[in-house]
């Protein structure tokens, strides 16, 4: 039944699909008794289960549509996130949605297999429709979100495009080698209205990291806070350690834990306090008591690789 109309309609059962689907069907059954069909070198089968593929798309979002696939009394489909974006009424014709799943277009989805969105940065694998998301979600060639702190940026690459990103655009120090120097100075230490990032890449045992020293405010007490990410997945990340060690008048602190990936975000690692934070009187402590000016004029850093029996550190110095 149409819903707003005062009489019954019956619809056909094939009135109800676009004529379009029944085409692709019709197409799809070819591709699936040839299966070499579906290689991206045969072109007749790669139209064929693009044509299919634009059928899954949902006409308002683009993206994807998976079960339920809503249709309107003439067959326009569109995703169940859309259909409440809509107000229940098909965009297109203005009719009614209803509750009218398109149960052919979601048969049609069951039979695909699909190659990975990221099979153009070296993901082969092919995957069942309803399972291909999950695994994008998790792919190891998925791009990398730019780690840089502080602002909102969306580059998005593979890591030797983000550590040229991180350097041209973001003028982020970078080092060759296992050691560097640096003095942090603030010259208000009692003032943290703001975030302060710093961050500095260093490539070392042939891999990128990220070593991060912030200044902020942990609930209401001002602190600072230093935390390496590695540049590249969490598996990898792993099979590093590292060291943090702070001090100055004397004393020093020491902060022992393995790298985090820059897949997890940055807020996520600062948010999890998992790195040497340092409270500011500490800090003050360490410049010697002078409460005018803060200077940490000693924070060590050290990295070891545990993969191998015969471990290699690094000895980064802030």
């Amino acid at each position: 039944m149409a819903p707003g109309n005062n009489k019954s309609v019956e619809v056909p059962e094939f009135q109800a699909m676009d004529l379009e689907l029944l085409t692709s069907n019709k197409r799809l059954e070819n591709v699936q008794q040839n299966k070499p069909s579906i290689a991206p070198s045969a072109k007749a089968g790669t139209s064929s289960i693009n044509g299919v593929h634009e059928l899954l798309e949902c006409p308002i979002c683009t993206n994807l549509m998976y079960p339920p696939i809503h249709q309107c009394p003439n067959g326009l489909t569109l995703c169940s996130n859309c259909k409440l974006r809509v107000h229940n009424h098909c965009p297109t014709c203005r009719h009614e949605l209803g509750n009218i799943r398109c149960l052919a277009l979601e048969k049609v989805a069951e039979s695909l297999d699909l190659p990975c969105r990221y099979n153009d940065l070296g993901c082969a694998d092919t995957f069942p429709y309803y399972s291909k998301s999950k695994h994008e979600q998790a792919c190891r060639f998925r791009p990398y979100d730019c780690p840089y702190a502080g602002s909102e940026c969306s580059v998005t690459g593979d890591i030797p495009a983000l550590v040229s990103h991180l350097k041209n655009d973001h003028k982020v120090d970078m080092h060759g080698g296992c050691t560097f120097d640096h003095r942090y100075v603030k010259s208000n230490p009692h003032e943290i209205e703001n975030a302060t990032w710093m961050l500095t890449v260093f490539n070392c045992f042939g891999r990128h990291f990220c070593l991060h020293f912030e200044a902020f405010l942990l609930g209401t007490s001002p602190v600072y806070m230093a935390f390496l990410r590695f540049m590249g997945d969490e598996d990898e990340a792993k099979n590093f350690t590292y060291s943090l060690e702070v001090g100055g008048n004397g004393r020093k602190m020491v902060w022992q834990g393995v790298p985090m990936s820059i897949r997890d975000s940055h807020s996520k690692v600062r948010d999890s306090c998992d790195g040497l934070i340092i409270h500011r009187n500490i800090a003050l402590f360490f410049s010697g008591g002078n409460h005018q000016e803060l200077k940490l004029l000693r924070h060590r850093s050290s990295l070891e690789r545990t993969v191998n029996e015969s471990q290699q550190s690094i000895h980064p110095k802030l």
